[in-house]
């Protein structure tokens, strides 16, 4: 685990969030790992180490997770199946240059 992942799963914790949407992740490949307490990151890059989109969903969701859909390094979903019903989290990088 990085000491940005790490610091992502601490985040989380403190602050009590459930999904967290990350970009400019510059973390290559397309690839879903535990971090943290429970912390799940799915993630999307290129080998390029540039870009990357990802999103990091708590212990309590986990199970949730319908399906990840990556689009490219730039734009990536998740689909949670909850009681309330499905959620579609987006998770967009969008560079003003």
């Amino acid at each position: 685990m990085t000491g940005r992942s790490r610091e992502v799963a601490d985040l989380m914790e403190r602050r009590r969030i459930e999904v967290l949407c990350l970009q400019e992740t510059r973390w290559k490949g397309a690839k879903v790992k535990g971090i943290g307490e429970g912390v799940m990151l799915f993630y999307n890059g290129e080998d390029t180490k540039r870009n990357g989109v990802g999103i990091a969903v708590a212990e309590s969701l986990k199970g949730s997770v319908a399906a990840v859909q990556r689009i490219s390094d730039r734009i990536m979903s998740l689909r949670l199946d909850t009681k309330e019903g499905y959620w579609t989290v987006m998770s967009v990088y969008a560079p003003q240059t």
